[in-house]
């Protein structure tokens, strides 16, 4: 995807919320039995299901410059979050990377995997991640977040913060490797966590509470200007999971 594509795509999503147009929570999310639905594989991004379980909620646009910024707190319903953070919670392959840090290793403050296409490589500070392939459910996770973006993403981060001690430093995704304007999706589940942006120029701070089933969308110039992170917590005794689909343009 080149510059003008990106920034195609992200007009798209912009478009869609004005519009206000429901994602519809198709069968491969089904509420019964949680089965994955082989028909995923078949589904084009932004293709319509018939289902009368609806999310509660309309993405709306977070008042930041120079970012686009999407939220929607009830993306995906509470009783399926339930079973997919039970699921991914013993399903994927967790670890503790190192990273180095004024000539220390370090091992990260959270567990996390890394899934994706098999040319979906991806480094930051430091860590070289290869791609597990996907799990069938993961990727009919993603199939669902594609039909809400617009877009396509081919990998995965997996973030697991077992309580409050639990971070993530700030940080912007901004590496060649993504691109100048990547859209990245950034899905919870389990405890809600405050998402932490700060203007790299101005300074400016914005706290977003992200809930369990929430879907947070970052594109256009974000990555630019804006960093985030999650910090430590005393008050949180509960887990929280993460994903952040993205593209990874091959090497």
């Amino acid at each position: 995807m080149n510059l003008f594509f990106n920034v195609t795509l992200c007009s798209i999503i912009s478009s869609i919320v004005k519009l206000a147009l429901h994602p519809v929570q198709p069968t491969l999310f089904n509420q019964s039995d949680f089965q994955y639905c082989e028909d995923a594989d078949r589904d084009a991004p932004g293709s319509n299901h018939s289902n009368s379980e609806q999310p509660a909620a309309n993405f709306r646009k977070l008042e930041m410059p120079d970012a686009e910024v999407w939220l929607m707190h009830n993306w995906m319903q509470a009783s399926t979050a339930n079973k997919l953070f039970l699921y991914f919670k013993d399903a994927l392959q967790w670890s503790q990377p190192e990273i180095s840090l004024f000539g220390n290793k370090l091992k990260v403050p959270r567990l996390q995997a890394w899934y994706g296409d098999k040319d979906a490589s991806y480094a930051y500070s430091g860590i070289q991640m290869a791609a597990l392939a996907w799990d069938k459910k993961l990727y009919a996770l993603k199939k669902y977040c594609e039909q809400s973006c617009q877009t396509t993403f081919n990998s995965v981060l997996v973030n697991y913060y077992r309580d409050g001690q639990d971070s993530m430093g700030m940080h912007a995704d901004n590496e060649s490797e993504l691109g100048k304007q990547p859209i990245i999706a950034s899905f919870s589940l389990g405890a809600s966590r405050n998402f932490d942006f700060k203007h790299m120029k101005s300074g400016q701070k914005h706290r977003v509470p992200l809930h369990h089933g929430s879907l947070l969308i970052m594109c256009g110039n974000t990555q630019q200007y804006w960093q985030h992170g999650i910090h430590k917590s005393k008050r949180i005794n509960e887990p929280r999971m993460n994903f952040t689909f993205r593209f990874v343009h091959p090497c």
